[in-house]
């Protein structure tokens, strides 16, 4: 291969020659993100299930934002949807202080019918 046509890739990759071999130029991301369970359950499902897209998302350096925006988009609908659970089912805050068993028993149910939904409309996908 010339320099020529390495540098008119249409894939925009640049290469360097070391030895008989070119080798190609990847940087990895250098913005660090902490990621939450629904951002580590959508990597590790991008790994497993998804081997090409997760690639060209590494190598093109869309990751670590694509994982930044499912984890906040996933807070955000659990918490709609646990709002909209407690006004279905009338759960007030008052609830908290007078029956703190079946309030904490109806969150918890509310929370996992969220993160039920979240895991199949965003994560695995």
């Amino acid at each position: 291969m010339k320099d020529k046509e390495l540098k008119e890739n249409k894939y925009g990759i640049e290469y360097t020659k070391i030895g008989d071999y070119y080798m190609p130029n990847l940087v990895l991301e250098k913005e660090k993100i902490n990621l939450n369970k629904y951002g580590r359950a959508r990597l590790k499902f991008l790994k497993e299930n998804k081997k090409a897209e997760y690639t060209i998302m590494l190598v093109n350096g869309t990751l670590n934002n694509h994982l930044k925006e499912i984890q906040e988009l996933a807070q955000e609908r659990i918490d709609i949807i646990i709002e909209q659970l407690k006004q279905k089912n009338n759960l007030t805050e008052e609830m908290k202080n007078t029956n703190q068993l079946y309030w904490v028993g109806m969150m918890n149910s509310f929370k996992n019918t969220a993160e039920e939904i979240i895991y199949k409309e965003l994560i695995y996908v």
